[in-house]
């Protein structure tokens, strides 16, 4: 299979193509296009078009080419599914599971896309403002450029695609190296749609090159960008005035209280999902477990025969949860970060080694915080635990890290969920959830490292729309 570039509405051939291989066979995939600068440049002119095309669109038409997307998906469900998990290597059923995710972003998108609007605002309430009416309007910001990650090479993307057209911007997309195959399916289905020629384009190629062209071009408007904080503090330093949207890293913490043990076998089984659920190559994935003493002992038992059941392998297999990582650089990577705390004391109650070339589902204890395994993103099947005394030594632990995304507190004090709620330093407090829980509606965005802005639909929206006040002044 050859992939070129999705530019205007259809392929063009690329000068340069690379192999891409599945993760977990070795199978080669495709040859994609290793698209150079000035390819890029070209989808951006074909995307300044798209753009005046896009916007001229009424609100119910481009919510139609979204409602239909949808549906198409939904058709095609199997389709993408496998090509998502064979690039991915992300077990098929976690592929289903986020097709099905696409399809609600696509239909969120679609309603937003039908109140895309501002308010009015009293001028009256200014003196000198007295015989004035206003009202704000959202317009289109123009072309936005999403460069996407690997782990959800779907979702992910329709969360910057879906905003956008919602809004009536085009959108140029560099996705992973890995993962370009579900973004072309979603342009192929797009563009089926109805969606104007110019409207989205697929770019693959190298991160480093490609991005730069985005931030450097001046018909980019605004960049949204999933990956890692180092990553994302360069293009914050070099994009301009740009509007910028960073999703960054994370290492996602939970608290389980003493009010909660009658749960404490549901809390485990969650957690064990939360923390492995395609081989942790999650944002948050729960990574770091705070315990309250009196049920540790206890959790940490039900933790480990959890963790011993989950069944590791073939992503095309339906029970399959864990198995390969992306490439053989994160494994060994993670491998040297277990193998460094080991060195220094840490209890390996499960997993901590590779067999049959997957890393096996990871229980770590007596894990010091200055461990990479804890104050850095594992990215990985790695979780640690701890027990505390309370939940003030919980939340202590919980912010001492340079992420901010996501944590879970499960607790039957209200009180206590409430301080928790107020105190962490995070984007999104789940009380009795895990911190691995996204719906794809809400307000999503981090604090410190993890991030700049806001995702979720709504939200994307107004981050890809410029706010613009009229004023009709009546009393002359």
């Amino acid at each position: 299979m050859n992939k070129g570039i999705f530019i205007d509405g259809h392929y063009v051939e690329a000068k340069r193509y690379y192999e891409l291989f599945n993760p977990y066979s070795g199978a080669k995939l495709a040859d994609v296009a290793l698209s150079s600068p000035v390819e890029m440049t070209g989808a951006i002119a074909s995307a300044q078009e798209g753009f005046y095309r896009m916007r001229s669109l009424p609100s119910h038409r481009r919510a139609e080419i979204l409602y239909r997307s949808a549906e198409l998906y939904r058709q095609q469900k199997e389709e993408a599914a496998r090509i998502l998990s064979e690039e991915a290597a992300k077990p098929i059923s976690a592929a289903r599971s986020e097709i099905d995710r696409a399809i609600q972003t696509l239909l969120f998108s679609a309603e937003e896309a039908k109140r895309v609007c501002g308010e009015n605002v009293p001028m009256d309430a200014a003196v000198g403002g007295e015989g004035r009416y206003a009202f704000t309007i959202r317009q289109p910001i123009g072309v936005v450029g999403a460069i996407t990650p690997f782990n959800f090479p779907l979702n992910l993307l329709v969360h910057k695609v879906g905003p956008a057209l919602a809004a009536g911007n085009s959108i140029v997309v560099k996705p992973a190296e890995q993962t370009p195959l579900s973004a072309f399916y979603l342009a192929e289905l797009l563009t089926e749609s109805g969606a104007p020629r110019g409207a989205i384009s697929i770019v693959s190629g190298e991160g480093p090159v490609l991005g730069k062209v985005l931030l450097s071009d001046d018909r980019i408007r605004k960049i949204s960008f999933t990956g890692s904080p180092e990553v994302g503090i360069a293009i914050k330093s070099m994009a301009g005035l740009k509007k910028i949207t960073l999703e960054l890293g994370s290492n996602s913490a939970m608290y389980i209280d003493k009010s909660v043990r009658d749960h404490l076998l549901s809390i485990a089984k969650q957690a064990a999902l939360g923390a492995f659920g395609y081989s942790g190559q999650v944002c948050i994935s729960t990574q770091r477990i705070y315990v309250h003493q009196e049920l540790y002992p206890e959790f940490i038992q039900m933790l480990s025969e959890e963790i011993n059941c989950i069944p590791v392998g073939d992503p095309l297999d339906e029970q399959t949860v864990v198995s390969s990582l992306i490439n053989a650089r994160s494994q060994s990577r993670i491998i040297s970060w277990v193998e460094e705390a080991k060195a220094e004391g840490v209890e390996v109650l499960t997993g901590g080694y590779v067999k049959d070339g997957i890393m096996l589902p990871t229980l770590l204890t007596s894990v010091s915080p200055r461990m990479k395994v804890s104050c850095q993103e594992v990215f990985g099947p790695v979780v640690i635990a701890h027990s505390v005394t309370d939940s003030r030594e919980a939340v202590s632990l919980m912010n001492r890290s340079r992420y901010g995304l996501n944590a879970g507190v499960f607790t039957n004090d209200l009180i206590q969920a409430m301080q928790m709620g107020t105190d962490l330093e995070v984007g999104q407090v789940l009380v009795n959830d895990i911190p691995s829980i996204r719906f794809d509606h809400m307000p999503y965005g981090g604090l410190k490292d993890s991030g700049y802005g806001l995702e979720g639909v709504k939200y994307a929206v107004e981050e890809m729309t410029e706010l613009k006040l009229i004023s009709l002044r009546y009393q002359i």
